[in-house]
């Protein structure tokens, strides 16, 4: 009886079959060795030895228990993370962690069978198929595998998808780092302008941010929790919704009851600056117009600048701190560094005139505009790359394309 095509899988060629997993794949248990190092499967579908990636981020097991030898060439289907693309060929030989299953794939190209699984990952169908395990995981364990219904056409077909893949991808590869690579050096000169627009000269004053302006800490949450009479339920803005490009979201925020005095006190408004209190730590935002009815959490602090002061200039000077790890290295390095309202106040900042603090302010919005936008151009680029490679890749596969006369 012919198996019956996944949904995930549109109509194959009439010459292609399909076939379960334990039919294609064979399981292997093989000892570690104990001089061999760690292979890791990574969501981009990368099987490689830890150390060719990073070292950190990682639990290390100092017993590693359970742990099973790898060759280069065999398949591995990581169980808790396969859903999210966790699956490849090895390129290394090592050990790995119980979590992984391994097999050899003796009758079919192993690289065929990982971008197979790849895509289904890619579609939900394995998170439809797999067992809740963890939040934002899955279990696709070895059972779920062998039964799995996986397209197999010819291996001589096989052989000739995975060269063609290859190809293709290596160059759309090549594209995208090319890319990345314009997106790194317009950041650098994005940071340059500011540093270079920024740098004090003759006639500028060192000030403390509590000399030309206010800086205070949002309303606390526990302290909002309870209505009072009077109190009314207002939006707010937390740290979360200070981006990193400087803008802040002011769309589907948490609201928490604020009496009519606490709204004097917390209501934003156009020109002031809000900063991370922790976690990106002195991030900057700003607010180019009004925000009535909206007010702010304990996550985040608001600057409210005076007469001495232009408040794009203060937001790029506090940008300037942020992008120079000011708060890491000024407060010591800690894991995790809190910019109180207290020390907030305290930060020095230099300043020129008022006109000549216009005057750079409009500058930099100017030159950082033009750069934001061919960054925001490459980053589109890359998007569509990554979203073309997907398509080819699943094309390719699922025999949408035919490559049998390909040489």
């Amino acid at each position: 009886m012919r198996t019956e095509p996944p949904s995930w899988l549109p109509l194959m060629p009439e010459h292609w079959h399909l076939t379960r997993g334990g039919k294609i794949a064979r399981l292997v248990q093989r000892s570690p060795s104990v001089r061999e190092g760690v292979v890791t499967a990574f969501r981009d579908g990368q099987v490689t030895l830890r150390v060719n990636r990073r070292v950190d981020g990682f639990t290390e097991s100092l017993k590693e228990i359970g742990y099973q030898g790898v060759r280069a060439g065999e398949l591995v289907i990581h169980s808790m993370d396969g859903f999210a693309g966790a699956m490849g060929v090895s390129d290394s030989d090592g050990k790995m962690s119980p979590v992984v299953h391994i097999y050899a794939v003796p009758d079919d190209n192993p690289y065929y069978v990982a971008h197979v699984l790849r895509v289904a990952a890619g579609s939900g169908f394995i998170q439809s198929l797999a067992k809740g395990i963890r939040e934002r995981s899955t279990s696709f364990d070895k059972s779920t595998f062998k039964d799995m219904a996986l397209p197999r056409p010819p291996r001589s077909e096989q052989d000739k998808i995975v060269a063609y893949l290859d190809r293709e991808t290596a160059r759309i590869d090549t594209l995208i780092e090319e890319q990345q690579r314009l997106i790194d050096l317009l950041r650098e000169r994005r940071a340059a302008i500011l540093s270079s627009s920024l740098e004090s000269t003759h006639g500028w004053v060192r000030y403390r941010i509590k000399h030309i302006g206010e800086a205070i800490l949002g309303k606390m949450l526990d302290s909002g929790r309870a209505i009072r009479e009077g109190d009314e339920f207002r939006p707010y803005v937390r740290a979360a919704d200070v981006r990193a490009g400087g803008s802040v979201n002011l769309a589907d925020l948490n609201e928490m009851p604020f009496s009519v005095d606490e709204m004097a006190t917390f209501e934003l408004r156009a020109g002031d600056i809000l900063l991370v209190e922790g976690g990106a730590t002195g991030r900057p935002g700003f607010l180019f117009d009004a925000a009535p009815g909206i007010a702010f959490q304990k996550t985040v602090n608001r600057l409210r600048v005076g007469e001495l002061a232009d408040a794009r200039f203060v937001y790029w000077s506090m940008l300037r701190l942020y992008e120079s790890d000011y708060y890491a290295n000024h407060y010591g390095s800690v894991s995790f560094v809190h910019l109180t309202a207290e020390k907030l106040r305290e930060i020095e900042l230099l300043l020129p005139s008022l006109d000549e603090q216009r005057r750079i302010a409009a500058y930099l919005d100017a030159q950082t505009a033009k750069i934001d936008a061919l960054i925001a151009e490459a980053e589109q680029f890359i998007e569509l790359s990554k979203e073309r490679r997907a398509a080819l890749i699943t094309a390719a596969v699922t025999g949408q394309i035919d490559l049998r006369e390909v040489a």
